[in-house]
């Protein structure tokens, strides 16, 4: 998948599907920029990883939409493949990166942990990549500590689990709340101008608008 937007920056965004659960993973970047950041790192990244280097690129950081397994699954091998990157998810799920009971990974005979983060993130915390701003966006329900990154230069959203293409994040697990995740949806999803573009952590982009007015599980009020 690739995304380039007009604006005062010019936002590329490279998406593979990773490993059993198809994880949407991206790759973001500015312009010719070399540097670029991870968002999520799946099961079995070698593709991504292998695009990373023969686009030349640095990781300035993995970002971590939550702490599911099939989004931190990787986190490892990308970073023995790029020593040093930082590592950042939402402050309320710290602890699930070591944890594999709390980070579903137990459940299915895989243990999955990473290292610690080196940032946490909070609600309407701004992130800079190359001239290009993200504002963070706590959408928890499908986990405590879900986000989105939106930036409004580009006119996109990276969405995570929270928000599908005609569907909604699973609310049946551990940790995770219907209600909670309809009020993020309605709260800071359903609020971003409806031509911004949604890109998921599984299946294919949508933008606001569409899933305002046919979601058929959490319609706009």
């Amino acid at each position: 998948m690739g995304t380039n937007n007009p604006g005062t920056c010019q936002v590329s965004v490279r998406g593979f599907p990773l490993g059993p659960f198809e994880t949407n993973c991206y790759v973001v970047r500015v312009g010719e920029s070399t540097g670029c950041w991870i968002v999520d790192a799946g099961y079995e990244p070698g593709e991504l990883i292998g695009y990373a280097r023969q686009s030349g690129l640095t990781p300035r950081a993995i970002v971590l939409t939550h702490a599911h397994a099939d989004h931190i699954a990787g986190v490892r091998e990308v970073l023995d493949a790029f020593p040093g990157t930082p590592l950042w998810i939402h402050e309320a799920e710290r602890q699930w990166l070591r944890d594999p009971q709390l980070n579903l990974s137990a459940a299915i005979g895989m243990a999955v942990t990473t290292p610690d983060p080196d940032a946490t993130l909070t609600h309407g915390q701004q992130l800079e990549l190359d001239g290009s701003t993200w504002r963070v966006l706590h959408t928890p329900g499908h986990s405590p500590g879900g986000i989105t990154l939106y930036c409004e230069q580009a006119g996109l959203a990276l969405v995570g689990d929270t928000l599908f293409a005609g569907s909604i994040g699973r609310s049946d697990f551990p940790g995770s709340s219907f209600e909670t995740l309809a009020h993020s949806i309605r709260t800071h999803l359903y609020t971003l101008p409806p031509e911004t573009r949604a890109l998921p952590g599984h299946g294919p982009a949508t933008t606001i608008g569409r899933e305002m007015t046919t979601n058929p599980f959490v319609r706009a009020l």
